[in-house]
């Protein structure tokens, strides 16, 4: 597995989520990259102020929902045309009104694994991945904005000056070491069998 390096990022506070949203969009019109922005409650406009794009998750719906219906579809033309063919009820062994329940379901299920499964890797949402907390009053009334310094051309004095001109209260350096890194999936799952390590302890050791 690749060796995962030290990761340094500024951290800006902010109260109130007006300050917050006219200093995002300050910073990114003067060319700094935000990594990420923790909020306690929802924040009308924020996605626009980091320059979110449209998701692409109805696509991956779209693709784990067709691939549902032709597996569907297959597997009963070959079941019951193909495989083991029988004339039931006096219908054709093609009766293909009555592939529709089965291929309805298989669609649905294939959609709805599919985007979870889609919405967790693509999130970095793994279960056993080692949760980076840039600032727990993020879950109580503080705003949270974390700028990666390696992602940014400005050094760190310049970047907490447009920090502190956006009315952050507090700014302030956190350093993430490589030993912090997470484990691989089969490393984690020996320990949750054999030492019944559970992610609440792995999470409450990195806080």
């Amino acid at each position: 597995m690749a060796m995962e390096k030290d990761k340094h990022y500024l951290i800006g506070v902010f109260s109130d989520h007006d300050d917050l949203l006219h200093g995002i969009e300050d910073m990114r019109a003067k060319g700094v990259k935000i990594h990420e922005v923790y909020s306690p409650y929802p924040v009308h406009g924020l996605e626009h102020a980091l320059g979110y794009k449209r998701s692409w998750m109805p696509k991956a719906a779209f693709g784990f929902g067709a691939l549902g219906t032709t597996l569907a579809i297959t597997m009963q033309v070959s079941m019951m045309a193909i495989d083991w063919p029988m004339i039931i009820g006096g219908k054709s062994y093609l009766a293909v009104p009555d592939f529709v329940p089965v291929s309805f379901e298989m669609t649905v299920l294939l959609a709805a694994f599919g985007m979870v499964g889609t919405f967790l890797v693509t999130r970095d949402l793994k279960p056993y991945k080692v949760p980076r907390i840039f600032d727990i009053r993020a879950t109580d009334d503080k705003h949270i904005v974390a700028v990666d310094l390696a992602a940014n051309k400005l050094s760190e004095e310049q970047i907490s000056s447009l920090f502190k001109e956006a009315h952050a209260e507090e700014v302030y350096r956190r350093d993430f070491a490589d030993e912090e890194k997470s484990p691989s999936f089969i490393s984690y799952m020996v320990d949750l069998f054999t030492n019944g390590v559970t992610r609440s302890s792995r999470i409450s050791t990195h806080r």
